[in-house]
């Protein structure tokens, strides 16, 4: 099985699936669209100290130290609650965090948000600083997957993992043809 000028067929599949896999890749990321930044939007206070201040004050004994949720909601991406337009928005988040929040239906995670999150010496500073952490987190940090993009990846990837498979089962079968055939042909003599 040739081509023009002694190219195998194999040969053409070995350069078009990394071909096919770099243009999938290229045009995904030419897709996707860019996340806001972060300077866009004005912080009420400093969200590198409100980061240390996150993982100091457990707050990350009800919300996960990558802010994903555990008992109460997750933060990145925060979850919007019911008749609240913008949950990134900083009163609000300031709002939620000095008097807390107690548990209504519909709400995330199992508890209560207790005053302050339980840490009573937080400043209103420091209060600020946690919510421009939250904000910077949503505007800048890497929100989970959605369940249909979570499936097209997963349905690309095992595509391509398929094709390259079948590629090498083709040149192992094509080695092996060519293996027995040398050793019949070494037998006949």
């Amino acid at each position: 099985m040739r081509l023009h000028k002694g190219l195998k067929v194999w040969g053409l599949v070995a350069l078009a699936v990394p071909a096919l896999v770099g243009l999938t890749a290229i045009s995904t990321l030419a897709d996707s669209t860019p996340s806001p930044s972060a300077s866009a939007v004005a912080l009420p206070g400093d969200p590198t100290k409100g980061a240390t201040l996150f993982a100091q004050s457990g707050c990350t004994s009800c919300h996960g130290a990558s802010l994903g949720g555990l008992i109460g909601p997750a933060l990145n991406p925060i979850f919007k609650l019911p008749g609240v337009s913008n949950p990134l928005d900083p009163t609000f988040i300031i709002g939620i965090i000095t008097n807390g929040r107690v548990h209504q239906a519909g709400d995330p995670g199992s508890v209560n948000m207790p005053v302050k999150g339980g840490n009573t010496a937080l400043t209103d500073q420091d209060i600020k600083d946690l919510a421009a952490f939250i904000i910077q987190q949503n505007l800048t940090g890497s929100p989970p997957l959605s369940p249909d993009e979570l499936a097209k990846r997963t349905i690309f990837w095992v595509g391509i993992a398929i094709v390259g498979m079948l590629f090498i089962t083709l040149l192992l079968s094509q080695y092996n043809m060519r293996w027995i055939a040398r050793r019949a042909a070494a037998r006949r003599k």
